[in-house]
């Protein structure tokens, strides 16, 4: 895609809608182009591992001022739209007990974050197509009633990289993305022209759709069949750069989905295909503003999910270091 037109696509107004439909058959296409079976050394931990020390230094190095903005939303144990399942918290101990010393207060947390309202990491073993996972494991046969005996979120440790944001509200000039909105591959082009950053090899990326902020103002709605998002033909070219995580304030799949039959196509073509494990449901709003403020879109991104064994993925805080 030339320079002229990067430039002149950045100036139109958000795109409704999701087309351009995608055929089961092209769909099907584009997994055999981007799947990396039989790439990495460790399978259960997919791109993930190709997180270097180099990588680390490298993203250390974009520490300049020192702010620090968190990515997660509030622990929601409230019932809504977007939140069939809260999550728990309640007091287990008050501590109006007297002597002996000290007294203490506790709590217990518990959550089903697999959803809309919890910002967490999809591990491996969480996704399958047609009943398979990455690397071609059979999922029925490796994830059982107590867990996942491959790709585990265990398996991936902790996360330091360098990362993007690639702001869609400021390449389209928008509050929001309209649920339902389609990013395309010539839409993230165009944003890393008019944000100045390259997506490289190793990289983090997260994609700011003004999900969280649209939330705000208008009120939550069910993001299940409807949000903005990647379209498919945005995969190629993500796989193309060589990135090690993608993440989003939705949870990167546009709906309706361009595809009938398959409801989630980038979590399939991200973690079954490319071995690329996911975020979902991050608040990108801060760290939007922190990014314009700073006059910059690349930053040090740290994301360390819970140590669970055999668990499908995590509750996450991603931290972003500028």
């Amino acid at each position: 895609m030339c320079a002229e037109h990067t430039t002149a696509r950045s100036l139109y107004p958000a795109p409704h809608g999701n087309g351009p439909d995608v055929s089961v058959e092209r769909f099907e296409q584009v997994f055999e182009q981007v799947k990396t079976w039989g790439t990495y050394e460790n399978p259960s931990a997919g791109a993930w591992q190709t997180a270097t020390p180099t990588g680390v230094i490298a993203a250390a190095s974009l520490v300049r001022s020192g702010r620090v903005v968190t990515t997660a939303l509030p622990w929601n144990t409230t019932s809504g739209p977007s939140n069939a399942n809260p999550a728990l918290h309640y007091m287990t101990d008050l501590g109006v007990r007297e002597a002996p010393e000290p007294s203490c207060n506790k709590d217990f947390i518990g959550v089903d974050y697999h959803g809309k309202a919890v910002s967490h990491l999809d591990a491996l073993s969480h996704i399958a197509y047609k009943g398979s996972l990455y690397e071609g494991k059979v999922s029925k046969d490796v994830v059982t009633a107590t867990g996942a005996d491959f790709g585990s979120v265990s398996a991936l440790g902790s996360l330091v990289a360098s990362a993007v944001l690639l702001d869609f509200t400021v390449l389209f000039d928008v509050p929001w993305l309209e649920p339902g909105t389609a990013i395309h591959a010539e839409d993230i082009l165009a944003a890393e022209e008019r944000l100045g950053i390259t997506i490289s090899q190793g990289d983090a990326v997260l994609i700011r759709t003004g999900h969280f902020r649209r939330a705000r103002e208008l009120g939550m709605w069910d993001s299940s069949d409807l949000s903005a998002g990647l379209h498919i033909d945005c995969m190629p070219l993500l796989a193309e750069r060589g990135i090690v995580l993608l993440g989003g304030d939705g949870d990167s799949d546009v709906r309706p989905s361009p595809t009938p039959g398959i409801h989630s196509p980038i979590h399939i073509l991200a973690i079954t295909a490319m071995g690329l494990p996911l975020l979902d449901n991050l608040d990108l709003e801060e760290l939007g503003t922190a990014c314009a403020q700073e006059d910059r879109y690349r930053f040090m991104f740290v994301v360390a999910p819970l140590n669970i064994p055999r668990g499908t993925g995590s509750p996450v805080n991603p931290l972003a270091v500028f």
